[in-house]
C-alpha cells in the first residue's frame, strides 16, 4: 500500500530535489548573505576574468543567491601584492594570481617558476593537481591565505619594442620587465638581460615610454592588454609556465560555515575545468591574432634555447636551494611520470 503523502511534504520533496540538482545544500540555514570581492589583474574578456565570472555564477547558484561574488577586473583594487596584503587583513576576500607571486609568503611556491620545467600543459596540470600542488596551497594557511585551486594562464613568451630576440645573445643588455620576485630577477639577469621588476599594471606605459625594452607574457596577456600596440616583436620561448592560484582570505574563510566553504571549494574546482579549457582554446587563437595585429613572430632554434637553459643554470640552482632539493625532485618525478605514460 502506497503511504499517504501530504501536499506540503510533496512540495518539500520537490524543493529538496530541485536544490540537489542545482548543487544547493538541502538545508541552507547556515548560509549567510555575504558579498565576496574577487579581483583579477587582467581585463574583462581575459580567461582569467572569465574564470572569476564563471565562479561567481556557480557560487550564486549553489548558495541559492545568498553568496554574491563581485569581480574587480583590470587591477581595480591594486597590484597583486597589495591585494594579498588586504586579504591578510581581511578587507578583500579573494584573488587569482600567478602562484609564484606568493613565494614571498610561502617560498616553495617559487618552484613553479623553474625555467624550462614543463614541456606542455598536461605535465603542469599533473603537478598542480597532484600532491605537490595541494601541499603548496595548504602551506598558505600559515600566512593568512587559503588556496582553493589552480587556473591556467599559459606558457610565457618574450616580446620587445624595437630589437627582436632571434638568438640567445640578443638578450644581452636589454631592459626586460619581470614579475617582482627574486626568482624572476635572477633568471632574467642570468640569461644576460637587465631584469626590471615592475607591477603588471604599470607595464603598458613603461613599454610605450621606453622605460623598458620588453617583457615576458603568455600570449593571452599580449592580446588582452593590447601589448601589440607597443611591442612589435614576439619570440616564442615557452620558458616558464606558472599556474594561477585561486586564494581566499583566511580571516574571511574562518567566518564561513562548513556549507559555505564547500560551496566555494566546489565552485573553484568546477571553474578550474571550464577556465583551463577556455584559456587554452583562446591561447591557440592568440598567436594568429597577434600576427594579424602586425607583430613579427620569431622562433628560437633548439640550439639557442639550449644556450638559454645553460645560462639559466645558476638561477635554477639558487632556486633549488631556496625551495628545497626534495621539492624539486618531487616535481620532476611527477613530470617524468607523465612523460613516461605518454610514450
Amino acid at each position: 500500500m502506497t503511504p499517504f503523502i501530504t501536499p506540503r511534504r510533496t512540495l518539500l520533496a520537490a524543493a529538496l530535489a530541485a536544490a540537489a540538482l542545482l548543487g544547493v545544500p538541502a538545508l541552507a540555514a547556515d548560509i549567510q548573505v555575504r558579498t565576496i570581492k574577487f579581483p583579477a589583474a587582467s581585463n574583462k574578456g581575459h580567461p582569467q576574468v572569465m574564470g572569476v565570472e564563471k565562479f561567481a555564477e556557480l557560487v550564486a547558484q549553489k548558495s541559492g543567491g545568498k553568496l554574491t561574488v563581485k569581480p574587480f577586473p583590470g587591477g581595480a583594487l591594486g597590484p597583486d601584492a597589495q591585494v594579498v596584503s588586504a586579504m591578510q587583513g581581511g578587507t578583500v576576500e579573494m584573488n587569482v594570481m600567478n602562484a609564484s607571486l606568493l613565494a614571498g609568503n610561502v617560498k616553495e611556491m617559487a618552484v613553479f617558476d623553474y625555467p624550462f620545467l614543463f614541456g606542455n600543459v598536461k605535465e603542469a596540470d599533473a603537478v598542480a593537481d597532484g600532491p605537490v600542488g595541494r601541499k603548496l596551497l595548504d602551506k598558505l594557511q600559515e600566512r593568512g591565505l587559503v588556496g582553493l585551486a589552480y587556473w591556467d594562464l599559459g606558457f610565457r613568451q618574450m616580446h620587445t619594442v624595437k630589437k627582436p630576440i632571434q638568438k640567445a645573445d640578443d638578450l644581452k643588455g636589454m631592459k626586460m620587465r619581470v614579475i617582482p620576485t627574486a626568482q624572476y630577477v635572477d633568471f632574467m639577469n642570468a640569461i644576460g638581460a637587465v631584469a626590471t621588476p615592475m607591477p603588471y599594471t604599470e607595464t603598458y606605459t613603461a613599454l610605450e615610454q621606453g622605460a623598458i625594452d620588453g617583457m615576458t607574457n603568455p600570449l593571452l596577456n599580449i592580446v588582452n592588454e593590447k601589448f601589440y600596440e607597443v611591442t612589435k616583436h614576439l619570440t616564442l620561448t615557452n620558458h616558464m609556465y606558472t599556474p594561477q592560484a585561486v586564494i581566499v582570505s583566511k580571516k574571511f574563510w574562518d567566518k564561513l560555515s562548513a556549507d559555505e566553504k564547500k560551496i566555494l571549494q566546489d565552485a573553484a574546482n568546477e571553474t578550474t575545468v571550464y577556465q583551463r579549457k577556455v584559456a587554452r582554446e583562446e591561447a591557440a587563437k592568440a598567436l594568429e591574432e597577434l600576427k594579424k595585429r602586425g607583430m613579427q613572430v620569431h622562433e628560437l632554434p633548439a640550439t639557442e634555447i639550449a644556450k638559454l637553459r645553460e645560462r639559466a643554470k645558476p638561477a635554477m640552482d639558487k632556486l633549488s636551494a631556496q625551495v628545497g632539493e626534495g621539492l624539486v625532485k618531487e616535481v620532476v618525478a611527477e613530470v617524468e611520470k607523465v612523460r613516461a605514460a605518454g610514450k
